[in-house]
Protein backbone atom coordinates (compact mmCIF):
# COMPACT_ATOMS: atom_id res chain seq x y z
CA UNK A 1 0.00 0.00 0.00
CA UNK A 2 1.23 3.06 -0.96
CA UNK A 3 2.46 5.66 2.54
CA UNK A 4 1.70 9.04 2.43
CA UNK A 5 3.60 11.94 4.90
CA UNK A 6 1.12 13.04 7.82
CA UNK A 7 0.80 16.77 6.96
CA UNK A 8 3.86 18.66 6.77
CA UNK A 9 5.92 15.69 9.30
CA UNK A 10 8.45 13.26 8.86
CA UNK A 11 5.70 10.46 9.58
CA UNK A 12 4.71 8.23 7.15
CA UNK A 13 1.43 6.34 7.21
CA UNK A 14 -0.49 3.97 4.89
CA UNK A 15 -2.70 5.76 3.08
CA UNK A 16 -5.85 3.87 3.81
CA UNK A 17 -6.08 3.59 7.88
CA UNK A 18 -7.86 1.07 10.25
CA UNK A 19 -10.66 2.37 12.05
CA UNK A 20 -11.59 0.42 15.65
CA UNK A 21 -15.16 1.89 16.87
CA UNK A 22 -16.93 -1.47 16.72
CA UNK A 23 -13.78 -3.30 18.22
CA UNK A 24 -15.13 -5.10 21.73
CA UNK A 25 -18.81 -4.31 20.87
CA UNK A 26 -19.78 -5.35 17.56
CA UNK A 27 -16.59 -7.06 16.37
CA UNK A 28 -15.53 -8.99 18.87
CA UNK A 29 -11.60 -10.81 19.23
CA UNK A 30 -11.97 -13.40 16.26
CA UNK A 31 -13.10 -10.73 13.93
CA UNK A 32 -10.64 -7.91 15.40
CA UNK A 33 -7.86 -10.21 14.70
CA UNK A 34 -8.86 -10.95 10.83
CA UNK A 35 -9.33 -7.41 10.25
CA UNK A 36 -5.94 -6.70 11.64
CA UNK A 37 -3.91 -9.32 10.14
CA UNK A 38 -5.71 -8.42 6.27
CA UNK A 39 -4.20 -4.70 6.91
CA UNK A 40 -0.95 -5.34 8.05
CA UNK A 41 -0.46 -8.08 5.04
CA UNK A 42 -2.01 -5.50 2.47
CA UNK A 43 0.73 -3.23 3.72
CA UNK A 44 -1.62 -0.88 5.63
CA UNK A 45 0.29 0.32 8.95
CA UNK A 46 -2.39 3.74 10.46
CA UNK A 47 -4.54 1.94 13.17
CA UNK A 48 -7.03 4.63 14.74
CA UNK A 49 -8.66 3.92 17.97
CA UNK A 50 -9.85 6.23 21.15
CA UNK A 51 -9.86 5.50 24.72
CA UNK A 52 -13.83 5.54 24.31
CA UNK A 53 -14.11 3.17 22.19
CA UNK A 54 -16.19 0.02 23.33
CA UNK A 55 -15.42 1.55 27.02
CA UNK A 56 -11.87 0.84 26.55
CA UNK A 57 -12.45 -2.42 25.13
CA UNK A 58 -10.88 -1.50 21.69
CA UNK A 59 -7.60 -0.21 22.97
CA UNK A 60 -7.23 -2.87 25.33
CA UNK A 61 -8.35 -5.76 22.34
CA UNK A 62 -5.79 -3.95 19.91
CA UNK A 63 -3.30 -4.04 22.56
CA UNK A 64 -3.56 -7.92 23.03
CA UNK A 65 -3.27 -8.58 18.81
CA UNK A 66 0.10 -6.50 19.15
CA UNK A 67 1.23 -9.13 21.62
CA UNK A 68 1.06 -11.73 19.48
CA UNK A 69 -0.36 -11.52 16.45
CA UNK A 70 0.97 -8.41 14.59
CA UNK A 71 4.17 -6.83 15.72
CA UNK A 72 4.01 -3.71 17.16
CA UNK A 73 6.93 -2.17 15.25
CA UNK A 74 5.07 -2.68 11.82
CA UNK A 75 2.18 -0.52 12.74
CA UNK A 76 1.49 3.67 12.98
CA UNK A 77 -1.24 3.44 16.63
CA UNK A 78 -3.38 6.67 16.89
CA UNK A 79 -5.41 7.21 19.73
CA UNK A 80 -7.35 10.20 21.04
CA UNK A 81 -8.58 11.74 24.44
CA UNK A 82 -11.02 14.21 25.64
CA UNK A 83 -14.37 12.33 25.30
CA UNK A 84 -16.15 11.36 28.59
CA UNK A 85 -18.96 9.86 29.48
CA UNK A 86 -20.52 12.93 31.41
CA UNK A 87 -24.14 13.98 30.39
CA UNK A 88 -22.92 17.73 31.84
CA UNK A 89 -19.76 17.90 30.29
CA UNK A 90 -18.96 15.58 26.70
CA UNK A 91 -15.35 17.06 26.89
CA UNK A 92 -12.39 17.34 28.95
CA UNK A 93 -9.85 19.08 27.74
CA UNK A 94 -7.58 19.69 30.47
CA UNK A 95 -4.32 18.97 31.27
CA UNK A 96 -4.83 16.57 33.80
CA UNK A 97 -7.33 14.49 32.29
CA UNK A 98 -5.45 14.23 28.62
CA UNK A 99 -2.30 12.98 30.63
CA UNK A 100 -4.54 10.49 32.57
CA UNK A 101 -5.88 9.39 29.68
CA UNK A 102 -2.75 8.95 27.98
CA UNK A 103 -1.79 6.62 30.57
CA UNK A 104 -4.54 4.50 30.78
CA UNK A 105 -4.76 3.91 27.16
CA UNK A 106 -0.64 3.21 27.13
CA UNK A 107 -1.77 0.60 29.80
CA UNK A 108 -4.67 -0.74 28.16
CA UNK A 109 -2.14 -0.90 24.81
CA UNK A 110 0.59 -2.49 26.26
CA UNK A 111 3.01 -0.19 24.88
CA UNK A 112 4.81 2.51 25.99
CA UNK A 113 4.23 5.02 23.81
CA UNK A 114 1.66 5.74 20.61
CA UNK A 115 2.80 7.28 16.95
CA UNK A 116 -0.01 10.12 16.71
CA UNK A 117 -2.22 11.02 19.75
CA UNK A 118 -5.09 13.57 19.80
CA UNK A 119 -7.48 15.48 21.37
CA UNK A 120 -10.70 14.10 20.79
CA UNK A 121 -12.81 17.15 20.46
CA UNK A 122 -12.70 21.30 21.17
CA UNK A 123 -13.39 21.78 25.12
CA UNK A 124 -14.89 25.35 25.35
CA UNK A 125 -14.16 25.17 29.24
CA UNK A 126 -10.67 24.69 29.39
CA UNK A 127 -8.27 27.41 28.30
CA UNK A 128 -6.79 25.97 24.87
CA UNK A 129 -3.36 26.48 25.77
CA UNK A 130 -3.86 24.64 28.31
CA UNK A 131 -5.02 21.38 26.29
CA UNK A 132 -2.44 22.19 23.79
CA UNK A 133 0.47 22.07 26.69
CA UNK A 134 -0.63 18.18 27.38
CA UNK A 135 -0.12 17.76 23.48
CA UNK A 136 3.63 19.04 24.32
CA UNK A 137 4.38 17.17 27.61
CA UNK A 138 3.20 13.92 25.50
CA UNK A 139 5.48 14.07 23.09
CA UNK A 140 8.51 15.48 25.13
CA UNK A 141 8.17 12.76 27.93
CA UNK A 142 8.08 10.14 24.70
CA UNK A 143 4.52 8.82 25.28
CA UNK A 144 3.30 10.24 22.17
CA UNK A 145 5.79 10.52 18.46
CA UNK A 146 3.18 12.82 17.26
CA UNK A 147 -0.15 14.80 18.04
CA UNK A 148 -3.10 16.30 16.37
CA UNK A 149 -6.94 17.18 17.25
CA UNK A 150 -9.73 15.98 15.67
CA UNK A 151 -13.17 17.47 15.58
CA UNK A 152 -12.09 21.27 15.77
CA UNK A 153 -13.77 23.43 13.35
CA UNK A 154 -11.84 25.70 10.76
CA UNK A 155 -11.09 28.67 13.64
CA UNK A 156 -10.26 26.43 16.56
CA UNK A 157 -7.72 23.91 14.47
CA UNK A 158 -6.18 27.22 12.56
CA UNK A 159 -5.74 29.06 16.48
CA UNK A 160 -4.64 25.86 17.58
CA UNK A 161 -2.41 25.38 15.12
CA UNK A 162 -0.83 28.64 15.33
CA UNK A 163 -0.45 29.18 18.91
CA UNK A 164 1.80 25.29 18.79
CA UNK A 165 3.54 27.16 15.93
CA UNK A 166 4.26 30.15 17.57
CA UNK A 167 7.22 28.81 19.56
CA UNK A 168 9.11 26.52 17.37
CA UNK A 169 10.70 23.89 18.81
CA UNK A 170 9.34 24.38 22.06
CA UNK A 171 5.82 23.62 21.15
CA UNK A 172 4.54 20.02 19.36
CA UNK A 173 3.16 21.72 15.74
CA UNK A 174 -0.71 19.76 15.17
CA UNK A 175 0.23 16.62 12.43
CA UNK A 176 -2.98 16.27 11.51
CA UNK A 177 -7.02 16.78 11.93
CA UNK A 178 -9.49 13.59 12.31
CA UNK A 179 -12.57 14.83 10.76
CA UNK A 180 -15.43 13.56 9.01
CA UNK A 181 -15.09 13.74 5.67
CA UNK A 182 -16.88 12.14 2.35
CA UNK A 183 -19.18 12.85 -1.08
CA UNK A 184 -21.79 12.90 1.57
CA UNK A 185 -20.37 15.35 4.39
CA UNK A 186 -17.89 17.85 2.79
CA UNK A 187 -18.55 20.23 4.87
CA UNK A 188 -14.93 20.60 6.16
CA UNK A 189 -14.04 22.18 2.44
CA UNK A 190 -15.49 25.66 3.53
CA UNK A 191 -12.56 26.30 6.15
CA UNK A 192 -11.14 23.36 8.45
CA UNK A 193 -9.62 21.64 4.64
CA UNK A 194 -7.76 25.42 3.47
CA UNK A 195 -6.51 25.63 7.30
CA UNK A 196 -5.53 22.68 7.30
CA UNK A 197 -3.49 22.71 3.83
CA UNK A 198 -2.26 26.33 4.93
CA UNK A 199 -0.61 24.78 7.62
CA UNK A 200 0.65 21.96 7.10
CA UNK A 201 -1.69 19.52 8.72
CA UNK A 202 -3.06 16.75 7.49
CA UNK A 203 -6.49 15.43 7.17
CA UNK A 204 -7.25 11.94 8.48
CA UNK A 205 -11.14 11.54 7.05
CA UNK A 206 -13.41 9.00 9.42
CA UNK A 207 -16.77 8.09 7.79
CA UNK A 208 -15.33 8.07 4.15
CA UNK A 209 -18.48 6.18 3.10
CA UNK A 210 -21.12 8.22 4.46
CA UNK A 211 -21.48 6.25 7.40
CA UNK A 212 -21.93 2.99 5.04
CA UNK A 213 -24.87 4.85 2.92
CA UNK A 214 -21.99 5.30 -0.40
CA UNK A 215 -21.97 1.22 -0.55
CA UNK A 216 -25.38 1.36 -2.07
CA UNK A 217 -26.47 -1.28 0.56
CA UNK A 218 -29.47 1.32 1.86
CA UNK A 219 -30.96 1.96 -1.97
CA UNK A 220 -33.66 -0.23 -0.76
CA UNK A 221 -36.85 0.39 0.97
CA UNK A 222 -35.99 -1.70 4.18
CA UNK A 223 -33.19 -1.24 6.06
CA UNK A 224 -30.56 -4.53 5.78
CA UNK A 225 -30.96 -6.28 8.85
CA UNK A 226 -27.36 -7.03 9.46
CA UNK A 227 -26.27 -3.05 8.77
CA UNK A 228 -25.24 -0.43 11.21
CA UNK A 229 -28.43 1.66 10.07
CA UNK A 230 -30.79 -1.25 11.63
CA UNK A 231 -28.61 -1.56 14.86
CA UNK A 232 -29.13 0.15 17.89
CA UNK A 233 -25.87 1.40 18.38
CA UNK A 234 -25.54 3.33 15.15
CA UNK A 235 -29.38 3.42 13.60
CA UNK A 236 -29.20 7.17 14.54
CA UNK A 237 -25.70 7.73 13.18
CA UNK A 238 -26.61 6.65 9.75
CA UNK A 239 -30.38 8.05 9.31
CA UNK A 240 -29.40 11.73 8.58
CA UNK A 241 -27.59 10.18 5.09
CA UNK A 242 -30.83 8.46 4.38
CA UNK A 243 -32.60 11.80 2.75
CA UNK A 244 -33.44 12.43 -0.77
CA UNK A 245 -30.43 14.10 -1.18
CA UNK A 246 -27.95 11.73 -0.43
CA UNK A 247 -30.26 9.08 -2.62
CA UNK A 248 -28.72 11.13 -5.97
CA UNK A 249 -25.02 11.44 -4.60
CA UNK A 250 -25.32 7.47 -4.11
CA UNK A 251 -27.07 7.10 -7.54
CA UNK A 252 -24.56 8.93 -8.77
CA UNK A 253 -21.45 7.04 -7.43
CA UNK A 254 -23.48 3.70 -8.23
CA UNK A 255 -23.59 5.18 -12.07
CA UNK A 256 -19.78 5.82 -12.15
CA UNK A 257 -19.46 2.04 -10.62
CA UNK A 258 -20.85 0.79 -13.50
CA UNK A 259 -19.46 2.35 -15.53
CA UNK A 260 -15.35 2.00 -14.09
CA UNK A 261 -16.73 -1.92 -13.88
CA UNK A 262 -15.82 -1.56 -9.74
CA UNK A 263 -18.18 -1.35 -6.39
CA UNK A 264 -19.66 1.95 -5.25
CA UNK A 265 -17.47 1.47 -1.86
CA UNK A 266 -14.31 1.81 -4.53
CA UNK A 267 -15.51 4.93 -5.98
CA UNK A 268 -16.58 6.64 -3.02
CA UNK A 269 -13.45 5.44 -1.34
CA UNK A 270 -11.04 6.64 -4.17
CA UNK A 271 -12.41 10.10 -4.32
CA UNK A 272 -11.52 11.34 -0.50
CA UNK A 273 -8.55 9.28 -0.94
CA UNK A 274 -7.45 11.26 -3.74
CA UNK A 275 -9.02 14.94 -2.33
CA UNK A 276 -5.64 17.54 -1.85
CA UNK A 277 -4.58 17.94 1.57
CA UNK A 278 -5.75 14.41 2.89
CA UNK A 279 -3.71 11.74 4.21
CA UNK A 280 -5.60 9.12 5.00
CA UNK A 281 -9.43 7.93 5.11
CA UNK A 282 -10.35 5.83 7.85
CA UNK A 283 -11.75 2.95 7.30
CA UNK A 284 -13.87 0.80 10.17
CA UNK A 285 -14.69 -2.42 8.40
CA UNK A 286 -16.35 -5.07 10.97
CA UNK A 287 -15.17 -8.22 9.08
CA UNK A 288 -11.71 -9.46 7.45
CA UNK A 289 -14.39 -9.15 4.15
CA UNK A 290 -15.09 -5.94 4.13
CA UNK A 291 -12.05 -4.46 4.88
CA UNK A 292 -10.38 -6.83 1.85
CA UNK A 293 -13.38 -5.02 -0.17
CA UNK A 294 -12.23 -1.55 0.67
CA UNK A 295 -8.34 -1.94 0.51
CA UNK A 296 -8.90 -2.83 -3.06
CA UNK A 297 -9.44 0.44 -4.17
CA UNK A 298 -5.37 0.79 -4.05
CA UNK A 299 -5.23 0.18 -7.40
CA UNK A 300 -7.62 2.50 -8.40
CA UNK A 301 -7.69 6.53 -9.29
CA UNK A 302 -11.06 7.77 -11.01
CA UNK A 303 -10.74 9.53 -14.37
CA UNK A 304 -11.05 13.35 -14.12
CA UNK A 305 -14.38 13.46 -15.62
CA UNK A 306 -15.88 10.95 -12.88
CA UNK A 307 -13.94 13.15 -10.14
CA UNK A 308 -15.66 16.27 -11.87
CA UNK A 309 -18.91 14.81 -12.06
CA UNK A 310 -19.07 13.52 -8.31
CA UNK A 311 -17.68 17.13 -7.45
CA UNK A 312 -21.00 18.69 -9.08
CA UNK A 313 -23.47 16.37 -7.81
CA UNK A 314 -22.61 16.55 -4.32
CA UNK A 315 -21.04 19.68 -4.26
CA UNK A 316 -21.73 21.84 -1.22
CA UNK A 317 -23.77 25.26 -0.84
CA UNK A 318 -20.36 27.87 -0.34
CA UNK A 319 -21.89 31.42 0.63
CA UNK A 320 -20.27 34.69 1.98
CA UNK A 321 -18.29 34.54 4.32
CA UNK A 322 -16.94 30.93 3.66
CA UNK A 323 -16.15 31.29 0.07
CA UNK A 324 -13.90 33.52 -2.05
CA UNK A 325 -15.50 36.89 -1.52
CA UNK A 326 -14.23 38.10 -5.51
CA UNK A 327 -15.93 35.20 -6.67
CA UNK A 328 -19.13 35.92 -5.64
Amino acid sequence: MEQRHLGRTGLRVSRIGLGTLTWGRDTDEHDAADVLKTFWEAGGTLVDTADVYGDGDAEYLLGRLMDGLVPRRDLIISTKAGSVPDPDRRYDGSRGHLLAALDASLARLGTDHVDLWQVHAYDAGTPLEETLQALDIAVTSGRARYAGVANFCGWQLAKAATWQLAAPGTRTRLAATQMEYSLLQRGVEREVLPAALDLGIGLLPSSPLGRGVLTGKYRGEALPPDSRGASDHFGLFVEPYLDDTASRIVDAVSTAADGLAVTPLQVALAWVRDRPGVSAPIVGARNAQQLTAALSVEALSLPDEICRALDDVSAPVHRYPDHDWSTL
